[in-house]
């Protein structure tokens, strides 16, 4: 694993669980760990990665992918490095989670669709699929009723709801169980209602 990954809760090789967290534009892991402590993890391995400059990719999510790049694949590369790490310590990808703000909701949303599986669950905190287009033969394999949750306010000024819809349809088509609640005028930020409601559908199921 990538020395810039921070990882808390219980340790990887004791856990039967994990959560990989990824943090949005220009922060660091412990931000998103913070978010931990308001969440049903108790009794999981958290792993969070660093970004390269503080960014998984330059520009913003709806840009061309090519324009990205290195930095777009780069981060894809990092996550599924993260993964097998994760996998090597005997935890099984359906209990292995995903979780991202912003930025990282995005990276955490196209590197799961991009390697569908029965995982644990998916939580995107405002975000959606990468690129100027949702590209369909982008995506492979079936998330057998991985439950999946976006949240995302209306409007957003990163993340327009168009692009959550269209990534909560693709989502679906890909056998995940697809959570999405839009909130009028929340800002990009995470409220209380996604906290409790992930704990809910996620992180709260044996």
């Amino acid at each position: 694993m990538n020395f810039d990954t921070i990882t808390a809760g219980v340790p990887l090789n004791e856990a039967k669980k994990a959560l990989i967290m990824l943090h949005g534009r220009g922060a660091t892991p412990h931000d998103i760990l913070s978010i931990a402590k308001h969440l049903d993890v108790k009794k999981f391995a958290l792993v969070a990665p660093q970004a390269e400059n503080r960014t998984w990719y330059p520009y913003s999510f709806l840009v061309p992918i090519k324009e990205n790049e290195p930095s777009f694949s780069n981060s894809l590369h990092e996550l599924s490095q993260v993964l097998i790490a994760v996998q090597q310590n005997g935890i099984e990808k359906e209990n292995i989670y995903f979780l991202g703000f912003s930025q990282g909701a995005c990276l955490a949303l196209e590197f799961t669709a991009r390697n569908a599986a029965k995982y644990g669950g998916v939580v995107a905190f405002t975000g959606g699929l990468i690129g100027d287009k949702v590209y369909e033969q982008h995506y492979h394999g079936n998330f057998e009723n991985t439950p999946i949750f976006i949240g995302t306010s209306d409007p957003d000024f990163h993340v327009p709801v168009e692009r959550v819809n269209e990534s909560e349809e693709l989502l679906k088509k890909m056998g995940a169980n697809v959570t999405k609640k839009i909130y009028n005028n929340m800002g990009h930020t995470i409220s209380q209602d996604e906290i409790d409601l992930v704990n809910q559908l996620i992180f709260s199921k044996k």
